[in-house]
């Protein structure tokens, strides 16, 4: 859990500071570019973090169909961001993908300690 603490955290802050720096400008967009990739990689980490502590050897597994799960999700969040709540297209993609990448990598790393804690 520690791990999605620093992620949010992370997210949190970083929006914080481009709201302010922006004065508005930026927002909802950097927020909603935030929100989806982190609300990805939480549930994504807590439910390898799980199954890693249960069953490692299904960890692949869970991953792919993850993987799976999240292409669909990211679909449906900005098909709902751009159409249906009508964000300024250009903030949100760059938000989004910004925070998609960054998050993403954290996680990685959470992962690479989670499975090198034990050899």
């Amino acid at each position: 859990m520690k791990a999605v603490a620093w992620m949010t955290a992370a997210g949190v802050l970083s929006w914080a500071c481009i709201a302010a720096a922006a004065g508005g400008r930026a927002n909802p967009e950097v927020l909603y570019g935030m929100l989806g990739p982190l609300a990805v990689v939480a549930v994504s980490w807590i439910v390898v973090e799980r199954v890693y502590a249960a069953r490692p050897e299904a960890v692949f597994g869970i991953m792919l169909a993850g993987m799976v799960l999240k292409l669909m999700f990211f679909a449906a969040y900005a098909f709902v961001m751009l159409r249906m709540l009508g964000l300024r297209p250009i903030p949100f993609v760059v938000s989004f993908t910004s925070y998609f990448v960054v998050l993403h990598n954290l996680e990685a790393l959470f992962m690479k300690r989670l499975f090198t804690s034990e050899c």
